[in-house]
């Protein structure tokens, strides 16, 4: 069975967080690009949003500077997977950095898949910072210098509720609380497409891998599919009676097709909804959990679906048939905010109100089930065991003849 240890963390180190001292639970996400340590205790400030990052181990902010008395920063750590499957993945006790922010307040963050830097959103806008290499070698020798003449567009924008990178790095996303969705080229800026809307806030957006799709959902209304290459809608996907969206994500397929999972709620139910890329017709729908979805994530090799819940649960799944795999009830005392796969797809993040981040080690895909054939050999060691306690007797007789 896969390696189900699990660790809490307090608040200092872990892969990539954001916090703030106030929530947006409607929308605790940083969008999606395509497809457990022990720390020292800071309590008292929420978590955001996470991502696993290879070439770091993990950036985060974290902030609240007027209400807990925690210094606003962003702070990197690094993960340390190398005792192997039969232990629990751990954060490194010290941060790799960490950078102040001063009076603003990250809320979210998005990390450039070709380490052209960390854009973070603040409530006014959003700022770049960019990698730096110090001398010396190890991941303690980098540094976070902020770009004051990047993001032009964006530094007075206002609250970005979701950011995201796709998953070449080519073109970056962001939705606003304002209901303001930008889509621009990188690291040029210039314009994909816009669409202003006052009457909703964009609450989650994602990528397809090829950079072809974006997917986004709003406040209401349904999950509304925008081909990039043309900047025209493809796809405006349909809520079936009492259904609420929540997030989505695309997801790769063995056949090289793709599928867009999108979260929903529809009376107690939370579900997990499949669409066809193609046709854009639903080809799936599973009831998961009787509690509201709060976090989704897909793991890098798209074998795996994460759910967190507003009553501190998760739910590891399997992509193919909805299976759930690892279940932890009351993994926090809160909502959980966000969910982030590691790239192994061996370690899953969770962040929460509760001022609290877990990370659950699920193992590798080998471990992640029970095989067909060993459930068939374990059925015929039973039907034997159990044919022996009929008949040793005459069994036994029939040997000593």
């Amino acid at each position: 069975g896969a390696a189900r240890r699990r660790a809490d963390v307090r608040v200092p180190d872990l892969l990539r967080l954001v916090a703030a001292p106030r929530p947006h639970p409607q929308s605790a996400s940083s969008g999606g690009g395509g497809g457990c340590g022990r720390g020292r205790g800071l309590v008292g400030v929420p978590r955001y949003a996470a991502s696993a990052s290879a070439a770091h181990g993990g950036a985060r902010g974290r902030g609240g500077e007027g209400r807990s008395g925690v210094p606003n920063a962003l702070v990197v750590a690094a993960l340390d997977t190398s005792a192997g499957a039969a232990a629990a993945a751990a954060l490194s006790p010290d941060p790799v950095l960490r950078m102040g922010t001063e009076e603003q307040v990250p809320y979210r963050m998005g990390v450039h898949p070709r380490g052209d830097g960390v854009l973070c959103a603040f409530p006014n806008g959003c700022r770049l910072f960019r990698w730096e290499s110090q001398e010396g070698e190890g991941p303690d020798n980098i540094a976070l210098r902020a770009d004051q003449e990047a993001l032009t567009d964006l530094t007075d924008a206002g609250l970005q509720l979701a950011v995201s990178f796709s998953g070449e790095g080519s073109i970056l996303a962001t939705g606003g609380e304002d209901g303001h969705l930008r889509v621009f080229k990188w690291p040029s800026m210039d314009s994909i497409l816009e669409e202003p809307d006052t009457k909703t806030s964009v609450k989650d957006l994602t990528f397809s891998s090829d950079e072809h799709f974006l997917a986004v959902n709003r406040s209401s209304g349904p999950c509304r599919v925008w081909d990039l290459k043309s900047a025209e809608v493809v796809a405006n996907l349909p809520r079936e009676a009492g259904e609420i969206f929540g997030f989505c994500r695309f997801s790769n397929q063995t056949d090289n097709s793709q599928i867009l999972f999108v979260t929903a709620m529809q009376g107690d139910y939370g579900k997990i909804i499949s669409w066809n890329t193609t046709s854009w017709t639903r080809i799936g729908s599973n009831k998961i959990t009787r509690e509201a979805i709060s976090a989704f994530a897909v793991s890098p090799d798209c074998t795996l679906l994460a759910i967190g819940t507003i009553e501190g649960s998760i739910i590891v799944l399997s992509s193919k048939n909805m299976r759930a795999l690892v279940t932890v009830k009351k993994a926090h005392l809160g909502i959980i905010t966000t969910l982030a796969f590691s790239q192994d797809s061996r370690t899953l993040l969770s962040t929460s109100f509760d001022s609290t981040a877990r990370v659950t080690s699920i193992g590798s895909p080998k471990s992640r089930g029970i095989s067909i054939w060993t459930m068939i050999l374990v059925i015929i060691l039973a039907i034997l065991a159990y044919y022996y306690m009929q008949h040793k007797e005459d069994l036994l007789a029939r040997f000593l003849q």
